[in-house]
């Protein structure tokens, strides 16, 4: 299957909710890439894209997914959650028979990325955060912030990408505070590439060192790019995504 966008296909899961992925399904080599977009982005987004046309060229199979509530998929963002979008995730896996698996995560996906990776156990080949922002629940929000969501209000912040304010829902910050994994060892122990910007005005570069120092594994890479943003999508930045995730592949 090529990587076009018109590509996209529909799995029903477990929950009733139609989910929406691409799939370039190749079994040349025995990884698959599995990317995972960040907080209200989906499967269309640049860096997506890109990893799936580079990975198609290259015959190595690679999932997009779009989590319920984003881009094409069913579902309520609001209903949006860490959990049930990696038991999603976990369920598209299954669903597509895949064993060996590379996960690249992008700034919440990088939080994802390490849900999905702990539960994946053997099967994780390796993963590579952009932008990771695991536990921005609980750093990046006020103790104002914090007392609303936790009364079950939801909280909009300013949006430097869109016109309309980004939500954050109490269910989402409830549960996101109950999977905080910065505060003690991760135990994954497969090769980890983290990439971050100095100049990410929304996810501190400190966070990837942080998670570095957290993760278990002894083969775990940090590049800090100096002049970029918190998306990392320049032609630059893609080519250096492109780049480490064929360092994990080779």
């Amino acid at each position: 299957m090529g990587a076009s966008m018109n590509s996209v296909q529909f799995y029903k899961n477990t929950n009733g909710n139609r989910i929406a992925f691409c799939h370039a399904n190749h079994r040349q080599h025995d990884e698959t890439i599995v990317f995972l977009p960040g907080y209200m982005s989906d499967l269309q987004g640049g860096k997506a894209t890109a990893l799936l046309e580079w990975a198609d060229e290259l015959s190595y199979g690679c999932l997009l997914v779009d989590y319920s509530g984003c881009g094409q998929s069913d579902g309520d963002f609001a209903d949006g959650s860490l959990t049930k979008w990696r038991d999603e995730v976990l369920e598209l896996i299954e669903a597509r028979g895949l064993n060996k698996i590379v996960l690249v995560g992008s700034s919440m996906g990088g939080w994802l990325m390490l849900m999905v990776g702990l539960a994946l156990g053997p099967r994780l080949a390796g993963m590579v955060g952009i932008a990771s922002a695991p536990d921005f629940t609980d750093w990046g929000r006020s103790e104002t912030d914090k007392a609303r969501l936790k009364a079950g209000e939801t909280v909009f912040d300013d949006n430097p990408y869109g016109p309309d304010p980004t939500p954050m829902h109490s269910k989402f910050w409830k549960d996101g505070q109950a999977n905080r994994l910065l505060e003690g060892e991760i135990a994954i122990d497969c090769p980890v590439r983290l990439i971050h910007s100095q100049k990410d005005a929304d996810v501190p570069y400190e966070i990837s060192l942080t998670l570095a120092k957290q993760l278990r594994s002894g083969d775990v890479q940090v590049t800090l790019v100096k002049n970029s943003d918190h998306r990392l999508s320049r032609a630059s930045d893609i080519k250096l995504l492109l780049s480490q995730v064929a360092n994990l592949l080779d």
